[in-house]
């Protein structure tokens, strides 16, 4: 109860001292500055969209410090790419051929929902060659 009191007080020092305009004043914590700002960020930003993209966080830690000349650690990079832009790789994790014999295909058949039908038919195969002695 006593925190609640001196904050009201101390709002109604700032009203009598600078008036209304100080209480409505948004003010916005200090922090760090971001590594990469400006066009350095815009740049990253271009170049994640790119059809071609990145096949790691290595590779665009790699391609910042080459191109923006900056040194930046891997668990930043990632930070930056992942939380900050909100962008993914463009290039499919590796799988097993024998498990996923589609995984050869090009990003366009991905996008055109190919992959999705074979995936479900695949999916729905092996569940009735699993279970087919149970419905027997």
């Amino acid at each position: 109860m006593g925190e609640i009191k001196q904050r009201l007080l101390d709002g109604a020092r700032k009203y009598k001292d600078d008036g209304l305009k100080s209480l409505l004043e948004v003010l916005s914590p200090p922090g760090k500055v971001g590594i990469v700002r400006g066009l350095a960020w815009e740049r990253l930003k271009q170049r994640l969209q790119e059809v071609e993209g990145f096949e790691s966080y290595g590779q665009i830690q790699q391609w910042i410090q080459k191109e923006l000349g900056l040194v930046i650690a891997y668990k930043t990079v990632y930070q930056l790419v992942c939380y900050s832009l909100r962008a993914k790789l463009k290039v499919p994790r590796p799988r097993s051929l024998k498990q996923h014999p589609e995984s050869n295909s090009t990003a366009a058949e991905v996008d055109s929902g190919v992959r999705n039908n074979y995936t479900r038919n695949y999916c729905f195969s092996n569940f009735l060659r699993l279970h087919s002695r149970s419905f027997i």
